[in-house]
C-alpha cells in the first residue's frame, strides 16, 4: 500500500523523520518497500492568475496571456494549453525558475511575442507521467504563494509491503493506529458527523447469502452534478496514495478506502429495479463488468443484485450496466461486509484483482460500515451536491465474526520472548493496540476488536507484545540447551535395516501412492471391501490400498512397458484395512513388500541363465527375519491368498502369530493385470515382527567339531521344516549345524516317498565328543525320526 506521508501526520505524528518512521514501521512488520517525493525538485514556481488571454496572431495553438503572480508588473507569458482562460489560478515558473531535470525558465519569444515565464502542468512539475493541458489550482489559492509551500510539496509517498494478516493496515486510519502504538501517542481521527436525511426515499435490501455477506447498508443520494471537478485536496491526496482520479462520486469511494480502510461502490439508482438482493450466483448467470469484459459467473459467487439482474460481483467488481456515467442524476451508494472466505479466491478465478478484492479477501471491519457510509456521504454532499435519504441496514447478527476472549499468561509470555517485559508495559501496549486487556492472577484476559482477524491464539498476543515493545530492545541470549544421550532400543528391529538388508540383495526401492485403481485392487483382493474416496484426485487413483503389491504391480507393468525385464522392487509403506473398531474406521498398517519378475541374477557369462522362483523369494524373507536373530521364532506354512498362486503360497509366522505371505501371482490376477513372466510377492508387518532378540556373545568351543551325514527315507509330504524341529529337540546340546544337502527321488525309493540326505554337525564345548557318545546322539535322531514320521535309513 502506499500513503502519504503528511495524510498520516494529519492523524499521528510522531517526533521523527521520515527515515526514522520508515525503520520504525519495517521493524514492526511494515516493511517500506520503497519512500518517493510527491513531486520532482524545483523551485521558483508561484501561484498565478489570468487576467488577460487573447490569440496569438501569428499562431493558431498559442494565446498571449498576462497573469498575476502579486507583484507590481503583470508577467506576459505565450501558453499553449487548450484550458488556458481568463481567471484561472495557475501555476507559473518565473524567470530564474529551475524545473525538474535542471530546465531553467529565461526570458523568451514566442512567434514574435515575449514571454516572461511558463504555465507549468502536472507533468513539467514531476507530478505526473502526463497531464492533458496545464494545472488548474482552486479559485481561493493566494496569488503569489509559492506552489510548494501551497500544495505541501515537500512529502513523500511511503509504499509498505503488508503481509497478508494486517489487512487492518491498508488504510490511513489503521497504520496511525499503529504509528500511535509504537511512539505512545493518540490518535487524531477526524469527527465524522452522521448526515441528516432531507428526503424519505430508501431501497429495501434482502439478504440471501447470511454467511457471506452478515452486514449491507444502502443509501439513496438524489440530484447529484456527477461532472462536478474533484478538489485539488481530493486528487492530490489519491495521487500520493497512487489512485487515478476517474470522477468525483469514484473518487469520494476511493478516498474513503484509503482513509479508513473500506471499500464502497456506487450504483446508478435509475438502472436498479426493485429491491437490492445479496445472493449467490446461478451457474452460467452472465455479467459485464466495468471494464466492458463479460464474465460467466459460477454458482459460488457472491453478487448484488436487483429483481431482474446482477449488478455487481461483491466486493469485487462493479458491473456496466449499473455503473455512474456523465448523464447520472441519483444514485445509490452501498456499504457492506462481506465474509473473507466468501470474496478470497473468487476474484483470480475471474482473472481480476481490485482495491476492493485485495481488501475483503483479507478482512475489514465488521463494524465499520455505519462510519464509512456517514463519510462518504458528507463529502459527496460537500463536492457534488444532492439530497441524502436514510441509511438502510441490514444484518443476520449470528453471522457476523465474534471473537473469543483470549488468555496469555505472564509466565507463557516470558518463556517464548526470552525477556522479562514488566506487566503494566504489556497492558499499556495492549490497550495502544485497542485492545480490551483485563488483569487476572497468572496474566491477562484480551477482549479483540473485529478489525485485527489475525489474532486469534496467545501466541499471536505474544507477537504483538514483541514488536511494539520493540525487537531491539529485547537482548540477544545464547540459547540454552542441555546435551543428553538419546535412548537407543537395540532390540527395536528399525526400517532401514530392512531396506539395507533388500538393497544388498539386489532390490530397489518404489514410493507409490496410496491411493489405487480400484480395478487392480479387486483382481488381487476379490473378497475383500475397500476404502473408496468420496473425492479421489482420478478415477484410477479412488480406492485406499489393502496391501503394498497393486502399487508394487503397476510399477512392474509401466517398466515392464519400457523393456525392463528383471524387476527386484520393494516398498515400505501403510496399508489400510476397513476396521469399525478402529480410529475413523481404519486400521493403518504398516508394511514392507516387495516383488520379483525376471531371472535369477544379472546376465553375466559365469552364471547360468535362470527364472526366479518361490525360494529365491523366501530366501529374501528369510534375510528380512534374520535381523530378529531368533530362527525358532520363525516358520513358514503353506496358506492361501486370493492373490496368489494356489500351492505356491506360505504364510510366514512369528511366535505363531501371522505376519505377513509370499508367493506366487495368481495366474488369474497376471491375466489381468497385464504382468510379462511369473511375478513372486511378499509382505511383512513390521509392527507384528515385536523386537529381535539382541545376540550374545559366547565363548568359542576349543574342541573339535564332527560331522555326520545321515539319509533318511520319508513320504513325499513329510515338510523338512518338521524334521529339523524333532531333531533339533534331541541334540539340543551338542547340535551346532544342521543342512539338507539333496533331495532325492527315483530309482531305490519307492514312489511316493523321497530321501533326505542331511548333515549334522555336532560339538561340545567342554570336551571332545568320543564316537560312542556321537553315535548315541545319532541312533537318538534315527529313533525320533521313526517314531514321528516312520522313517528309515537308505540303503
Amino acid at each position: 500500500m502506499k500513503f502519504s506521508e503528511s495524510w498520516l501526520r494529519e492523524w499521528v505524528s510522531p517526533k521523527l523523520d521520515t527515515q526514522a518512521l520508515s525503520e520504525q514501521l519495517s521493524m514492526a512488520g511494515l516493511e517500506v518497500d520503497g519512500i518517493a517525493a510527491v513531486a520532482g525538485e524545483f523551485s521558483g514556481v508561484v501561484v498565478g492568475e489570468v487576467v488577460a488571454c487573447e490569440q496569438h496572431p501569428d499562431a493558431d495553438k498559442l494565446q498571449i496571456t498576462k497573469v498575476s503572480i502579486g507583484s507590481a508588473e503583470l508577467l506576459d507569458i505565450v501558453c499553449g494549453a487548450k484550458n488556458c482562460r481568463l481567471g484561472l489560478k495557475v501555476a507559473v515558473a518565473t524567470v530564474g525558475a529551475v524545473l525538474p531535470g535542471n530546465f531553467q525558465i529565461k526570458k523568451a519569444k514566442l512567434r514574435g511575442q515575449p514571454s516572461h515565464g511558463m504555465l507549468c502542468s502536472f507533468s513539467e512539475l514531476g507530478m505526473a507521467d502526463d497531464s492533458d493541458g496545464i494545472m488548474e489550482l482552486p479559485t481561493d489559492a493566494p496569488v503569489g504563494t509559492d506552489l510548494r509551500q501551497y500544495l505541501a510539496l515537500d512529502d513523500v509517498t511511503i509504499e509498505v509491503d503488508l503481509t497478508p494478516n494486517r489487512a487492518d493496515c491498508l488504510g490511513i486510519k489503521g497504520l496511525a493506529r499503529e504509528v500511535a502504538a509504537l511512539n505512545k501517542l493518540e490518535v487524531c481521527q477526524p469527527e465524522f458527523t452522521p448526515v441528516a436525511a432531507t428526503i424519505d426515499e430508501q431501497k429495501a435490501i434482502n439478504l440471501k447469502a447470511p454467511s457471506a455477506c452478515p452486514r449491507y447498508l444502502g443509501r439513496v443520494i438524489r440530484n447529484v452534478n456527477v461532472q462536478a471537478p474533484s478538489p485539488l485536496w481530493l486528487t492530490e491526496k489519491l495521487r500520493r496514495c497512487g489512485v487515478r482520479s476517474i470522477d468525483a462520486i469514484v473518487d469520494v469511494t476511493n478516498y474513503v478506502l484509503l482513509e479508513l480502510g473500506h471499500p464502497m461502490h456506487a450504483f446508478d439508482l435509475a438502472k436498479i429495479n426493485g429491491d437490492i438482493q445479496v445472493r449467490m450466483a446461478t451457474a452460467g448467470e452472465k455479467l459485464v463488468l466495468l471494464d466492458g469484459e463479460e464474465v460467466t459467473l459460477q454458482a459460488d459467487t457472491l453478487l448484488i443484485a436487483d429483481a431482474d439482474k446482477a449488478l455487481a460481483m461483491a466486493g469485487i467488481f462493479g458491473g456496466l450496466d449499473s455503473g455512474v456515467t456523465k448523464n447520472t442524476t441519483d444514485i445509490f451508494l452501498e456499504s457492506a461486509f462481506f465474509a473473507p472466505l466468501a470474496i478470497a479466491g473468487k476474484a483470480r478465478q475471474y482473472g481480476l484483482h481490485t482495491d476492493a478484492s485485495h481488501r475483503y479477501e483479507r478482512g475489514v471491519d465488521p463494524q465499520l460500515q455505519r462510519t464509512a457510509m456517514e463519510r462518504a456521504t458528507a463529502l459527496l454532499l460537500q463536492i457534488v451536491g444532492g439530497e441524502a435519504g436514510p441509511i438502510t441496514e441490514a444484518v443476520a447478527a449470528d453471522c457476523l465474526p465474534v471473537k473469543a476472549p483470549i488468555v496469555l499468561t505472564e509466565q507463557k509470555l516470558k518463556r517464548i520472548v526470552g525477556h522479562d517485559i514488566a506487566r503494566s508495559e504489556v497492558t499499556d501496549i495492549f490497550q495502544r493496540l485497542g485492545l480490551g486487556v483485563t488483569d487476572s492472577a497468572e496474566g491477562w484476559q484480551v477482549t479483540v476488536p473485529g478489525y485485527r482477524f489475525d489474532i486469534s491464539i496467545a501466541e499471536d498476543l505474544i507477537e504483538e507484545v514483541a514488536r511494539v515493545y520493540g525487537y531491539n530492545n529485547i537482548p540477544n541470549q545464547a540459547p540454552i540447551a542441555a546435551l543428553k544421550m538419546r535412548r537407543f532400543n537395540e532390540a527395536s528391529l528399525s526400517v532401514s535395516q530392512m531396506r539395507q538388508v533388500l538393497v544388498d540383495r539386489g532390490y530397489q526401492e518404489a514410493i507409490t501412492y496410496s491411493f489405487v485403481d480400484p480395478k487392480v485392487q479387486q483382481a488381487l483382493f476379490a473378497d475383500q471391501p475397500a476404502l473408496v474416496l468420496p473425492n479421489p484426485i482420478s478415477a484410477d487413483m479412488s480406492a485406499m490400498r489393502l496391501n503394498s503389491w497393486p502399487g508394487l504391480l503397476q510399477a512392474v507393468q509401466y517398466n515392464q512397458n519400457r523393456q525392463h525385464n528383471r524387476l527386484r522392487l520393494f516398498e515400505y509403506g501403510l496399508k489400510f484395512i476397513p476396521d469399525a473398531a478402529a480410529e475413523n474406521g481404519v486400521r493403518q498398517v504398516p508394511v514392507i513388500g516387495g516383488v520379483v519378475v525376471g531371472s535369477y541374477a544379472n546376465e553375466h557369462w559365469t552364471i547360468a541363465e535362470r527364472p526366479a522362483d518361490f525360494y529365491d523369494v523366501k530366501g529374501d524373507v528369510e534375510a528380512l527375519l534374520a535381523l530378529l536373530s531368533a530362527s525358532a521364532r520363525v516358520h513358514f506354512a503353506a496358506a492361501e491368498h486370493s492373490a496368489l498362486h494356489p500351492g505356491q503360497t506360505a504364510a510366514v509366522y512369528v511366535d505363531g502369530e501371522v505376519v505377513g505371505y509370499l508367493g506366487a501371482l495368481h495366474p488369474e490376477a497376471e491375466r489381468k493385470l497385464g504382468i510379462k513372466g511369473k511375478a513372486f510377492l511378499f509382505e511383512l508387518e513390521v509392527a507384528a515382527l515385536g523386537l529381535r532378540q539382541i545376540v550374545q556373545a559366547q565363548d568359542l568351543s576349543k574342541y573339535p567339531a564332527n560331522r555326520r551325514d545321515l539319509a533318511v527315507v520319508v513320504r513325499s509330504d513329510v515338510h523338512f521344516a518338521d524334521i529339523v524341529a524333532s531333531i533339533k529337540k534331541v541334540g539340543v546340546n551338542q547340535l551346532v549345524d544342521l543342512k539338507l544337502f539333496d533331495v532325492y527321488t527315483g530309482q531305490g525309493v519307492a514312489e511316493g516317498f523321497k530321501s533326505l540326505a542331511i548333515a549334522l554337525t555336532l560339538q561340545d564345548k567342554a570336551r571332545t565328543l568320543e564316537d560312542k557318545t556321537i553315535q548315541e546322539v545319532i541312533n537318538q535322531v534315527v529313533s525320533v525320526l521313526k517314531n514321528d514320521f516312520d522313517a528309515t535309513l537308505r540303503e
